[in-house]
């Protein structure tokens, strides 16, 4: 903000509090709301009880208009000169070149926003928009802006969720650090799923670093697999016999197989799971990646319990009937 708005914010928060709470000048003075509404509440004296009933109400909607009062003031604060006050144009003008204003800023993120190829994502109160020229965050109460010309773009955290609200399927979410080197631009963060990451980098210049090496899945399957290897973690194991000589993994023929196809599930006559007689010839990675290539596509909510045929003699299973070897 600049210097008038934030003394009239401290004068105003000052005005608030002796407001609320009065001391002995402010009394005298006749600024209380007993003093200025000291007509309608009539006498304490003549009717003790109806006389608190309207103070307390008088004294609710009076402080209940604080807030209202500086929130209309600052509006009307911003909204003069042409909106010049306004902290999205303050924003704005720091990209400005020496001859034009933040209207020319403007002019220009509104042409690029009309266009079909921009990249956009998330909710209303947390969007990111990406076009030929600018990144933007736009955040409940304001806009960070920032060129792509000027900017460092760095990945610093993903976090992932194994369920969603609107789906069954887990969502990889990533934080990309959003730093310019343009020192009146402030740096900020945007938040993205990771199966868009691939569209973002489309659109960047830049390029984006991994500072944290974070491992980036940009697929539905890539998600599907990590859940899957945590999942049969947890899963009864399989203990190989001593006689037994495991060999390599017939589907990528570089890892010793480590999984059994036993029925867990459920008892050995129940269920649409069937007993698999198979000796262990997959690992864990290609049977996952097996396992999501049997799936309905269009329905990712439904991967993780359903049951695939074994590749090898057909007899359906679950993730619960996946057993690691030890």
């Amino acid at each position: 903000m600049e210097s008038p708005a934030v003394t009239f914010t401290l004068a105003y928060l000052v005005f608030a509090v002796c407001f609320v709470f009065p001391p002995d000048e402010v009394r005298s003075a006749g600024l209380t709301v007993q003093s200025l509404l000291a007509a309608w509440l009539g006498s304490e004296d003549a009717a003790f009880v109806q006389y608190h009933l309207r103070r307390s109400t008088g004294t609710l909607l009076a402080h209940s208009l604080l807030p209202l009062a500086v929130t209309s003031a600052l509006a009307y604060y911003w909204s003069r000169k042409g909106w010049n006050n306004h902290p999205l144009a303050r924003t704005l003008a720091v990209h400005a070149l020496p001859q034009s204003g933040w209207r020319a800023v403007a002019s220009s993120i509104n042409m690029e926003f009309r266009r079909i190829d921009k990249f956009a994502t998330g909710a209303p109160g947390a969007r990111v928009i990406v076009t030929d020229t600018w990144v933007i965050k736009v955040t409940t109460y304001c806009l960070h802006v920032a060129q792509q010309q000027d900017i460092h773009l760095t990945v610093t955290d993903s976090r992932q969720h194994e369920l969603t609200p609107d789906s069954n399927m887990p969502v990889q979410f990533l934080t990309i650090r959003v730093a310019s080197i343009n020192p009146y631009v402030k740096a900020f963060d945007i938040r993205l799923n990771s199966t868009e990451y691939g569209e973002l980098r489309e659109k960047l210049r830049a390029p984006i670093s991994n500072a944290a090496n974070v491992v980036i899945h940009q697929s539905l399957s890539d998600l599907f697999l990590e859940t899957f290897t945590s999942l049969v973690e947890i899963n009864q194991t399989y203990p190989v016999p001593s006689t037994q000589e495991l060999e390599p993994c017939i589907g990528c023929m570089q890892t010793i197989a480590n999984i059994k196809l036993i029925k867990n599930c459920q008892e050995p006559n129940e269920g649409e799971c069937q007993q698999c007689y198979c000796r262990p010839m997959w690992c864990l990675t290609c049977m996952g990646k097996w396992f999501a290539s049997r799936q309905d596509q269009q329905h990712p909510e439904t991967w993780l319990s359903s049951q695939v045929p074994c590749p090898t003699c057909r007899a359906k299973f679950c993730i619960l009937d996946v057993c690691i070897i030890r």
